[in-house]
């Protein structure tokens, strides 16, 4: 399994050949100096955070697709993937949209259609997300893109959503093992480390911006800022990303 190393931080592209996978919220606020760029990197649509906000998807399609393109032809970025614009399913998003998660399920193929037309010939990758709360769910989910002609076993990868925020890994656990067995190349998202633990050996890859929230909480230094600390804590700190990266590629030597 590949694990992409989350970060909110823009400037840390180019200082590690590390794979890093950030926001595209983040991203568009680079607004003219070209990327120097040394590993892959990796695009989140930023849906949980314009849903939470909003209720809905304020950014159009459309822009969307300006912006990645942007990021390409004018600032050098070169993107592995982008995750097409979901709609998360947790209770609280559906609190908040007022919508049904079958609603949400189709909004997010429609998406993902249409990022696919918007995108043609780009040479950016927009991958699919399955979105769900039951096993059940994600199921019917890959249905759906079937019925609208994607079949999701072909293509190299299928984000899953709505799983970060969980904490019965067991049931997060269960979820991926029933789309790996529909022979899918699965991307989590914010897979918690005991989650690598339980099913890591399903998964194509999975990114965590962990290292972050656990500095701030901890008030915690990277080994170079220990004894000087410039900041209360690392959480905008590369190196301790790198430092909590490597600890966990360590920890688990089926990750790589």
């Amino acid at each position: 399994m590949k694990f992409i190393l989350g970060t909110h931080v823009v400037n840390h592209i180019g200082k590690t050949d590390a794979p890093l996978f950030l926001s595209i919220r983040q991203l568009k606020k680079r607004k003219h100096k070209p990327f120097k760029q040394t590993g892959r990197v990796f695009v989140d649509s930023g849906g949980f955070s314009e849903l939470s906000m909003f209720g809905k998807w304020e950014t159009t399609p459309q822009e969307y697709a300006a912006e990645l393109l942007r990021l390409k032809n004018h600032l050098g970025l070169e993107i592995e993937w982008a995750s097409c614009q979901d709609w998360m399913v947790e209770p609280v998003m559906l609190k908040k949209t007022g919508l049904t998660i079958k609603e949400h399920q189709r909004r997010t193929v429609e998406n993902y259609l249409l990022m696919l037309e918007l995108m043609r010939g780009t040479g950016i990758d927009i991958i699919p997300v399955l979105q769900g709360q039951t096993v059940a769910d994600y199921l019917d989910h890959i249905r759906l893109y079937s019925q609208l002609g994607i079949e999701l076993k072909k293509l190299k990868t299928v984000g899953v959503g709505s799983v970060c925020r969980r904490e019965n890994s067991q049931e997060v656990g269960d979820i991926i093992k029933a789309l790996f067995n529909e022979g899918l190349s699965i991307h989590a998202f914010g897979v918690k480390k005991r989650g690598l633990v339980r099913y890591g050996d399903l998964l194509q890859s999975a990114d965590s911006l962990a290292w972050s929230f656990g500095a701030r909480y901890s008030q915690s230094h990277c080994e170079t800022h220990q004894q000087s600390p410039t900041t209360k804590n690392c959480a905008n700190c590369l190196d301790y990303a790198l430092e909590w990266r490597d600890k966990l590629l360590r920890a688990y030597g089926s990750i790589t």
